[in-house]
């Protein structure tokens, strides 16, 4: 759809150039039936100037396109109607540029929502977290200690925030996988996970944003990021996405789980229970190691599927490890719920890039 949008733009945009060429009589165009002047000549070659400029915005993905797309339009209006005879059919070019910046403004405005949120939140965090010291492991159970070790956590700043950038594929039951891409800001004193993605599904774009914050949480999903087909609000999904933020710690803040608000319990040599508690809610979770002290899966029963709206075993394999700026992490996963009648793998991620103790925003992703 962009590439179409692209080339009616281009097209505009010679349509606006072979004007401006006639007004000069560089170019002689036989439908027109009056004279031209000279400075409505100029404001053709200015819009198609500004239309060239929308063109090479969308064409690099600047989120703002669309704000000279509008101009471009104004002003192109503005001198058909002083032609109108002979320019009328520029309307329809018009026209059929209208849809397309609904849907760049919808984009941006959307995206912002998500943005203005978690500037709020960087807004009421401090900015001292000290450092992680040996010492914080001497209560945890050895796995959970060792994993903390491995990670490269220890005689680092203790981790307040983080910033996480993933690919993969994404699919609902009984149906073909799609592309994403997502962005996500997690926040550990106040707990808070924002977490943003962009997917096409048959090459129609369909963006998400899932918001979790304290005693609340909530998930929109949008059709050209303009029409919402999912929205839940639903109580289930605070214990939900509770999960998932104790989740994203295990996996990519190993430093975090060395936290007052967790207690642990061993099971067995390769496996540990967690229990995560905020407020008057308590998740729990059961984290599993390889034979070299790494997770390597969590599984928990505290989680709904929001699509059947009934709790499930979820669980969330991973691996390999890798060195991310001196922190060894699983680079990708899965997740899985887990049916009565079997598994069902509804995510595959792969860790683009992570980033820890931000003062703010990070530049959205190009």
């Amino acid at each position: 759809m962009r590439v179409a949008y692209l080339i009616l733009l281009g097209i505009h945009t010679i349509i606006h150039l072979l004007w401006f060429a006639h007004a000069f009589g560089w170019v002689e165009l036989e439908y027109f039936s009056k004279e031209i002047p000279g400075t409505v000549g100029f404001s053709w070659l200015l819009t198609a100037l500004i239309f060239l400029w929308a063109a090479i915005a969308l064409g690099r993905k600047r989120p703002l396109w669309f704000l000279p797309a509008v101009l471009g339009i104004l002003l192109s209006q503005l001198w058909i109607f002083s032609a109108w005879e002979d320019t009328k059919f520029g309307s329809l070019a018009n026209l059929l540029l209208l849809p397309g910046i609904l849907v760049g403004y919808a984009r941006w405005e959307f995206e912002n929502r998500f943005r203005d949120d978690a500037s709020q939140v960087f807004h009421i965090l401090s900015s001292t977290e000290g450092i992680l010291e040996e010492s914080a492991l001497e209560d945890l159970p050895d796995l959970v200690a060792g994993y903390i070790r491995k990670s490269g956590a220890v005689g680092k700043p203790r981790i307040r925030n983080f910033h996480l950038e993933f690919e993969g594929e994404m699919r609902e039951k009984g149906k073909a996988w799609f592309p994403f891409t997502s962005e996500q800001y997690n926040f550990i004193p106040v707990p808070a996970r924002l977490f943003f993605m962009k997917a096409r599904i048959k090459g129609v774009s369909v963006w998400g944003y899932h918001s979790y914050r304290p005693k609340l949480a909530k998930m929109l999903i949008k059709l050209l990021s303009l029409i919402p087909v999912v929205r839940v609000e639903t109580p289930e999904l605070y214990p939900t996405e509770t999960v998932t933020f104790f989740n994203d710690l295990c996996l990519f803040a190993p430093g975090a789980l060395a936290d007052p608000r967790i207690r642990w319990e061993p099971l067995d040599q390769s496996s540990v229970m967690g229990t995560f508690t905020l407020g008057e809610l308590t998740i729990s979770a059961q984290l599993y190691f390889d034979a070299e002290g790494r997770l390597v899966n969590f599984r928990s029963e505290d989680r709904w599927a929001v699509s059947d709206m009934r709790r499930l075993p979820f669980t969330t394999p991973v691996g390999p490890y890798r060195n991310y700026d001196g922190y060894m992490l699983p680079s990708g996963g899965e997740a899985i719920w887990h049916y009565p009648d079997g598994e069902f793998t509804y995510g595959k991620f792969r860790l683009k890039s992570i980033a820890y103790n931000l003062e703010g925003l990070l530049p959205p992703a190009r």
